[in-house]
């Protein structure tokens, strides 16, 4: 809806196009709530949107920062009815993700947006998913925002050379979009599919895009599919589930079967990425009948590689597991303890879960069980929480130290 109404007002209206969805939303709840659901309500919405654009012309709010078209009375009905036919709107989610990608604005401030508006992020989740502060992130936000007014229009995709200039962005909103929803730090839900399936929608849209079906995409593809069947397997009961205490029967073999087939296209590429590292990871989890048969040495060196291309503190977390699951817990609590840049882990719960893990599987009980605390403290939301409590009152050695991908 969002992409819909600043593909109709212009990326200059960007704020006011929100203000108008979470409007639209409103009026739906209340509407709704007394039983007058729509027998198709995203159309409902769709169209509740057009007549919010409508609206907004015909009130002057926008203070003539529109397209010609929309500036006549005679042309405003027609103009609008095609910016949201059902095909014009198709690839909007994507022109708006690409727009958002505008090279007068650094990296970190086009995923900042991304996250913010296409994708529906609320201030505190982009700062959990940049290590960052939410006074840091809002303003970073409000410079994109000024930036992106000065362009007026949503980005054309079928500009290969655009397209190909702003795709590793587009690539890593994706991953962060996924990893929200897999792994993130929402309130209420430490898992949320609806994130993973439309970050897998997208990414799965993007490679129908000639300059855009690049290794790079097929390998998040795979990656995310990997992830995905495992979805229903990480929350029984309400509680999450460790990788080595999931029931593997209940990983969707024909999602693993799809992204081993997006990693055999990825490998067409010369150099790999650090989705490819991240993907041929994951298919080794996905691959092995158990914990202990999982190739963990492997792991390893693919964690050791993709560290050297990404060496990020999040990475190093990984890799460092990684070691203490290949060559002894002793060796995992030295690479966590040798992190560069550790601070910025400081208020991430599986940063100190870790240790906790790695404590456990030498049988220093008292040890794991300060560091499951101190995770607990440091849970993100309710099932994190119940989960770090359980660990904190019974320490034993689990099947295999929680990943933060996990």
């Amino acid at each position: 809806m969002v992409a819909a109404l600043v593909r109709a007002l212009g990326t200059q209206n960007l704020a006011l196009a929100e203000d108008a969805v979470q409007d639209v939303l409103c009026t739906a709840l209340e509407a709704w709530k007394y039983g007058q659901v729509p027998d198709n309500p995203p159309a409902w919405l769709m169209r509740a949107a057009k007549n919010r654009a409508i609206d907004l012309v015909r009130r002057g709010a926008l203070q003539g920062r529109v397209a010609p078209e929309l500036q006549s009375e005679w042309t405003l009905l027609p103009a609008i009815d095609a910016l949201f036919d059902e095909y014009a709107i198709e690839d909007d989610d994507l022109r708006l993700i690409f727009s958002c990608c505008d090279p007068a604005l650094t990296p970190d401030s086009q995923l900042a947006i991304i996250l913010r508006y296409p994708c529906g992020f609320g201030t505190g989740e982009i700062a959990q998913a940049f290590l960052a502060s939410e006074a840091a992130i809002e303003k970073r936000l409000v410079r994109a925002r000024e930036s992106l007014a000065q362009r007026g229009t949503l980005f054309d995709v079928r500009s290969d050379d655009e397209v190909r200039a702003r795709l590793d962005t587009v690539h890593d909103a994706l991953h962060l979009l996924f990893n929200e929803g897999y792994h993130g730090a929402h309130p209420s839900a430490v898992v949320r599919e609806e994130l993973c399936y439309e970050a897998l929608r997208l990414a799965l849209r993007l490679v129908e895009l000639p300059a855009a079906a690049t290794p790079k995409s097929c390998a998040l593809i795979a990656l995310m599919c990997f992830h995905a069947a495992r979805l229903e397997a990480r929350i029984e009961g309400g509680e999450l589930v460790q990788l080595g205490d999931q029931d593997r029967s209940r990983w969707d073999g024909e999602l693993i079967e799809r992204g081993l087939g997006f990693l055999g296209r990825a490998a067409a590429g010369e150099a790999p990425s650090a989705f490819h590292f991240e993907a041929a990871i994951a298919a080794l989890h996905c691959q092995a009948g158990s914990v202990e048969e999982t190739d963990w040495a492997q792991v390893a060196r693919l964690y050791e590689s993709l560290f050297e291309l990404r060496p990020s503190p999040v990475v190093a977390l990984s890799r460092a597991i990684a070691f203490g699951m290949a060559f002894g817990a002793r060796r995992g609590i030295e690479e966590l303890e040798a992190i560069a840049q550790r601070d910025k882990l400081a208020a991430y719960p599986f940063y100190a879960a870790a240790f906790g893990e790695l404590h456990a599987r030498l049988g220093e009980r008292q040890k794991a069980t300060e560091r499951f605390r101190e995770a607990q403290q440091l849970a993100r939301n309710a099932t994190e929480e119940q989960f770090f409590a359980r660990r904190a009152a019974a320490p034993t050695p689990a099947a295999s130290a929680a990943l933060p991908g996990d």
